[in-house]
């Protein structure tokens, strides 16, 4: 009884209290899958991830196959909803040498409710530690803090 009425206190005063979020929030095994499969043998450019609120899970939302382009990936994103993403960034060095860094990329739009994005911020170290080999890691708000020459910047 008590939980309840600290929680829709904290619901009515805008702070919600995520405390089991982050323990309690379950990653499908086919996340780290596709993640395996993008990281191993590049089957996908990116790799959208939603957590779906009622199975307290995150779940594949939308695969990029290798040819789409970061245009494809940054438009395929919700305006309004917060997301998890990688991306596969290939990329040439200054000494012309081809390279690729795995970025992820927490999407959380101003735009979104605030419970989404607290809830988003709450899971995303307890899902980050299921994907091993993350090499870039990158917070946005807005497009343009996601921008291609911002991940250019961060490859290098």
């Amino acid at each position: 009884m008590l939980l309840d009425e600290i929680q829709h206190h904290s619901f009515q005063t805008g702070f919600l209290i995520l405390a089991n979020a982050a323990s309690g929030m379950a990653v499908h095994d086919d996340c780290k899958l596709k993640f395996l499969e993008l990281k191993a043998k590049r089957t996908y450019r990116f790799i959208v991830f939603k957590i779906e609120e009622k199975l307290k899970q995150v779940i594949v939302e939308k695969l990029g196959d290798p040819t789409q382009s970061y245009e494809d990936f940054t438009s395929s994103l919700p305006e309004n909803e917060c997301r998890y993403c990688i991306f596969d960034y290939d990329f040439v060095t200054a000494e012309n040498c081809q390279k690729s860094k795995i970025f992820f990329i927490a999407w959380s739009p101003d735009t979104a409710r605030v419970r989404s994005k607290m809830l988003y911020a709450s899971s995303k170290d307890r899902f980050k530690r299921e994907l091993d080999g993350i090499q870039v890691e990158l917070q946005a708000t807005d497009p343009t803090e996601m921008a291609l020459d911002v991940i250019r910047g961060r490859a290098n």
